[in-house]
Order: C-alpha cells, then structure tokens, then sequence
C-alpha cells in the first residue's frame, strides 16, 4: 500500500487529486488546471461572439466562468482536456457508445467518477483494483467481484462514471503489484470521520485533564489518598506483629529446649524419665546451691576468711544460712526463667545467622 500514490482532499481542489491519484504522481497543480480553465473560456467566449456580441447569449456567457470557481472546482472539460495531454480519452460509462462495445469493467484499467462537485479516481494497479478517492484516508481495495457491484451502486447514489481509455503511464505501484497481491484487513474511514475521531478523543483527553486537575486542586482525592495511608500503616503494623510473634513463640520454643537441656546436663541421670515435683524442686536447689557457693568462692576476700554454712531447706520450701540471707522459691524461678531467655536470645541469633 505504502507504494501507491494517493492525495488526500485539500480544499475542493478534488479534480487535481483525481488527476494525479489517476496518473500516479503530481502531474498536475491548481495553477495549471486553472490555465485549462481559462483557455477553454477564451475558445468558448470567441465561439458565442460569433453570434454577436450584443446577443442575449453572449451576454449570459460572460458571467463567471463554468470551468472553474474560487473555490478550486474543475469542469469534466477541463479534466478531460488535462488527459488529452497523455493521450488518453474518457467515455461515459454505459452511454450507447460504450454498450457498443460491450466491453467487461474488468477488463478495463481505470475510471473517473464525479457526483455535483466532486471527482474521484478508480483504478487498477498490477491485478488488483482501489478506490483512490481523495476523501480516504487511503487506499481501498477492491475486489474483482464487488468491482461491478462497487459501479452500479455509484449509479444509482447519481454519480456520473468514466472509463479512461489510453495507455496510463508507468508507475512503481503498478509494477510492484503485478508481482504481489496486497491485503488490506481494516478498510479506511473517511478523512471527516477521522478527523471527528481524533477530535473526539482530544476533547475527552482535555475534558478528563481539566477533572483530574479541579480535583486535585480542590482536594477531591485527600480522603481517599488518606484513607489509602492509613490502610498501608495498618497493614504495615500487622506484618510487624505478626513478624513479632513469631519471632516470640520462637524465643520460647528455644527458651523451652534450652532449659531443658540445661536443666538434664547440671542434673544427675535417673533411670525413671518422669519425675515428681518434689524431687524437681530439689534438684532445682541444689543447682542454685552450687552456683551460690561458687559465688562465694570467687567473692572470697583471703585465704583466712571462713566459707558461710551450708544452707538449710525449711519445710515451707524456704532456705537460710547462717548469715541470716533467705532465697525463695520465687527467686529460683526467676533466676531461672532468666537463664532460660538469655539462653533462647543466644539460640536465636545462632539461628538467624544460619
């Protein structure tokens, strides 16, 4: 497609489009066109003076020029006299003349289309035929079977239809195409329809910019973005509690097997696996007993100061010795717990380095 010469509408300027998307290039400008036009009313001006030029037809030929406008509108004569220069020729299409020859429009090469002021070409370039009307996008392929379907219809809508009969000039389209076929998936809209496409999307770009823009300025979307803060705070504080837990059911866990350990290796070995809480306690007794004494060893000022009795156990589960010091069973326990959490916090950096 991208081979195929094909102007787009400018202005009315619809039969220089029509031209040069016919002949495959920019053969033909304003300028020129509007030459012919005004060589066609200097033929036609002389032909009525012969008449006289005081007649009532000369007078009426004398208003603005039927081949031209302002607005960049070329007559069929004009058309017609820009391709004599190519030495090509347009037949209306089913007029008598051409019935006549009984000619197939596939068998043709190309035809000049106009409906009131509008021209368009369609051609065939290398086996295939497009639509090459200027109010396109681009290119339309058409296939051989809607060709006729394609000419009727423009028929009967009232467009006037021409065969180009002649050798068109060569072109690189049409010497690429008759090597490949091309196909076309999405067919192209109309320039208008384009146009209001993108016009449309613009509008609603700018229409949702200037929403976007009122809203932040007039906070809007503060209660949501706080909203959002405060749900991303809550949830941070929960994976930090949830990561606190963990981290405090395994401290215990190994505050539990590290006392346990402790408690089996300072402990003598019995053949019975459960033990009483009696013989719990007492074993917890002697434990601190032994670390107490080993104590008072290292806090021993001289060799000629004399260790402190043995302490007794009482029957409340209370002990003294002879300086009068009293060591509860609470004391134990909390000795104990305390042993047993700097025991679980040494396991668990052991563990985290792992």
């Amino acid at each position: 497609m991208e081979s195929i010469f094909h102007e787009k509408q400018e202005g009315s300027l619809c039969a220089q489009h029509c031209l040069n998307n016919l002949l495959q290039g920019e053969y033909f400008s304003p300028v020129e066109l509007s030459s012919i036009a005004h060589q066609l009313d200097e033929e036609e001006r002389l032909r009525m003076a012969e008449g006289g030029v005081t007649s009532e037809d000369y007078r009426t030929f004398l208003q603005p020029s039927g081949n031209m406008d302002d607005s960049g509108f070329f007559s069929i004569q004009v058309i017609s006299n820009a391709l004599k220069v190519w030495g090509l020729e347009l037949i209306l299409f089913n007029s008598p003349e051409y019935q006549r020859l009984r000619i197939d429009p596939i068998n043709e090469r190309s035809f000049i289309c106009n409906y009131k002021e509008h021209w368009f070409t369609v051609r065939k370039l290398g086996k295939q035929w497009f639509n090459l009307n200027s109010l396109l996008t681009g290119p339309e392929l058409i296939s051989d079977t809607y060709l006729a379907l394609f000419l009727a219809q423009l028929q009967q809508e009232g467009y006037s239809i021409f065969v180009v009969k002649g050798d068109l000039p060569d072109c690189e389209a049409d010497q690429l195409l008759q090597m490949i076929k091309v196909q076309q998936m999405h067919r192209p809209k109309l320039i208008g329809e384009e146009l209001a496409h993108l016009k449309e999307q613009s509008a609603l770009k700018a229409d949702l910019e200037r929403v976007l823009e009122a809203a932040d300025g007039s906070g809007i979307f503060d209660e949501d973005e706080d909203d959002l803060q405060r749900a991303l705070a809550i949830s941070r504080q929960e994976i930090d509690m949830e990561d606190e837990e963990a981290d405090l059911r395994r401290a215990i866990q190994l505050s539990m097997q590290g006392s346990s350990r402790s408690m089996c290796e300072n402990s003598p070995q019995t053949s019975s696996p459960d033990l009483s809480s009696e013989e719990l306690r007492r074993r917890r007794e002697a434990y601190f007993e032994k670390q107490q004494q080993q104590q008072q060893e290292v806090d021993r000022p001289g060799p000629l100061s004399y260790p402190r009795e043995r302490p007794t156990t009482s029957s409340g589960g209370r002990r003294s010795d002879q300086g009068g010091d009293a060591v509860s069973e609470e004391d134990m326990l909390r000795a104990a717990v305390t042993m047993s959490l700097e025991t679980a916090k040494d396991n668990l950096k052991a563990e985290r380095k792992k």
